[in-house]
């Protein structure tokens, strides 16, 4: 009989737990969890707190009853294990209800601690008015501070997945929020000028968005003078005296009642140091594809562990639920004996913020710079479902694609509905091997209330195999912002349109229909730098060009881009 013993819950532990005993009926079934809660849906957080999710028994997913009852699991809770002795195979154990301590031995260690939020090193951070949100402890403790202090400020530090959702959670409790950012955009996953859709949604929402600031101090009012000329966030007078007073990178001052710190998550190795197993380049426990740690007998997964990035197979620290889902049932099979590999991890992830959703796959545009990968882009913006059925909404894709090969690098997607869907199809793309020109031929849903005959990632692909073919050359946001004196920006677009959307600067506007008729007005010593609203008449104007002899390029995107890319917050 084999003894398992799984040091930690939610995603990766508990169902490393459910699927050890779907596989075996004999082995001995250990989960021990320092806090209260086995399985808790950790990214319902937010959702609770902000009242989407109004049951918070919704959140609780197993109990160690029902775990024991279902899966005849032993789990104990307030059960922190302190150290491991790898040579003897025993764990120290400590019974945080009672305070005793005790030893547990295994044949199989699985490890599943997650990560912790990070807490940097600033002044003041302990203060009983800063949280962080990991777990439903944490949950519990801001709904208590929003029901008992009734903050009329709130401040959130960080813009990733937890910062974004905490925002809205707070803005739909009707409490005013500022949200500081140390780098130029919220959202690393994505693009600076994809990320600045979600910049000004936040701004359209009345939060106070800071980026390039940081956080550091934190200060209690009451400990401090009165210094009217702060600049906070409560800019009408009001008899309610703030609680905290912050400092800020930008040497600025910030008035608050509570601070949610999200900047980020760092991965927990306090048990793998201990057990002497070796951790990774990026700080993670290493794992190989079977996920065993370099004990052969002690596994990891979920948030803690070190995974192989899709593209490049490069070590990655990738805090995703589906991710430690996968890596939990491929380690609980191969601790009883089987040989499973858990394959790389792409990093699919999507985030709502108020209206719109934002998701990725693969790798951004950031990532291809740093690691010198070769790459092109391209940019669709259309409707979500046929524009002529009620409520279609925009949707901008971007695509990031090898020139030469057509291998799928990455992709981004905004908009107010079938973000999750067009992703979920690139991601399942990519890790099929297809390129962008099987993009074209995919064979998706269409009615009208759904999306249209040629979809968005059918676009996505044909645009991408024309750059592949030489039918289209691109020109980027970047240049037409600066041409050179030997380019000139020719703005296809009918005259009404650069009045209600905007003009490109130093561009000569000749509307595709009349193109044809005044070829004998553009220069044939000059790179004609092509342009329009999202860059379908710009590709129309291209071939048009290109076929009279002229030297052109054709600007992705179109002006929509251009101003994405161009945006300042």
């Amino acid at each position: 009989m084999t003894k398992i013993v799984i040091v930690g819950g939610v995603a990766g532990g508990a169902s490393a737990a459910a699927r050890a005993r779907r596989m075996s009926e004999t082995a001995q079934i250990i989960m021990l969890e320092r806090g209260e809660f086995v399985s808790f849906a950790n990214c319902g957080l937010p959702y609770h707190i902000g009242g989407d999710i109004t049951s918070r028994s919704a959140l609780l997913l197993q109990t160690p009853e029902s775990f024991k009852k279902r899966f005849n699991v032993d789990v104990r809770v307030f059960n922190e294990v302190v150290s491991v002795d790898a040579a003897k195979k025993t764990l120290q154990i400590k019974n945080l209800l009672t305070d005793e301590s005790y030893e547990e031995s295994y044949d199989k260690l699985l490890l599943s601690p997650g990560a912790s939020p990070v807490k940097p090193p600033i002044s003041g951070i302990n203060n009983p008015h800063v949280f962080t949100l990991r777990n439903v402890a944490d949950m519990d403790a801001i709904i208590a501070a929003l029901i008992a202090q009734k903050p009329q400020h709130a401040t959130v530090v960080g813009g990733g997945f937890i910062g974004l959702e905490m925002v809205e959670a707070l803005h739909q409790r009707g409490i005013r929020t500022s949200l500081l950012e140390l780098s130029p955009q919220v959202m690393a996953p994505v693009d600076p000028e994809m990320a600045n859709i979600l910049h000004r949604e936040l701004l359209n929402k009345g939060v106070d968005l800071r980026l390039n600031t940081g956080l550091t101090a934190v200060d209690s009012c009451d400990a401090l003078p009165a210094e009217p000329e702060a600049t906070g966030a409560y800019d009408q007078p009001t008899a309610h005296q703030p609680t905290l007073k912050l400092s800020l990178s930008s040497g600025q001052s910030l008035t608050t009642d509570m601070v949610i710190m999200a900047v980020g998550v760092k991965p927990e190795t306090m048990l793998a140091s201990s057990a002497g197993v070796a951790l990774g380049e990026r700080g993670g426990i290493k794992v190989d594809s079977r996920m065993c740690t370099s004990d052969p007998d002690i596994y990891a997964v979920g948030d803690a562990v070190e995974t192989p990035e899709f593209v490049t197979g490069a070590a990655a620290l990738v805090p995703l639920a589906g991710p430690a889902n996968r890596q939990g049932r491929i380690a609980a099979d191969n601790m009883l004996g089987l040989d499973k590999h858990y394959s790389r991890t792409q990093g699919t992830a999507i985030c709502k913020l108020f209206d719109l959703a934002i998701a990725s796959t693969g790798l951004n545009e950031k990532a291809l710079k740093r690691l010198q990968q070769p790459y092109e882009k391209i940019y669709v913006h259309t409707a979500s479902h046929a524009g002529y059925y009620p409520g279609a909404t925009p949707v901008t894709l971007k695509l990031l694609f090898d020139p030469k090969t057509g291998q799928i690098l990455g992709a981004q997607a905004a908009g107010m509905d079938g973000i999750d869907k067009r992703i979920d199809v690139l991601a399942v793309a990519q890790r099929a091997g297809m390129s962008v020109r099987d993009l074209q031929d995919l064979e998706l849903t269409y009615a009208p209330p759904f999306g249209s005959a040629r979809d968005v990632v059918n676009q996505a692909g044909m645009v991408a195999t024309n750059v592949l073919d030489g039918d289209e050359e691109l020109c980027h946001s970047e240049e037409v912002a600066q041409p050179s004196a030997e380019q000139l920006i020719l703005d296809v677009r009918n005259p009404p349109e650069l009045v209600n959307a905007g003009a490109f600067p130093q561009a000569l506007n000749i509307p595709l229909d009349q193109l044809r008729q005044r070829l004998d007005e553009l220069p044939k010593d000059k790179e004609l730098l092509v342009a329009c609203q999202v860059g379908l008449r710009g590709h129309v104007a291209y071939r048009m060009l290109c076929q009279h002899g002229f030297k052109a390029r054709n600007l992705t995107g179109g002006f929509k881009t251009f101003q994405m890319v161009m945006a300042k917050f």
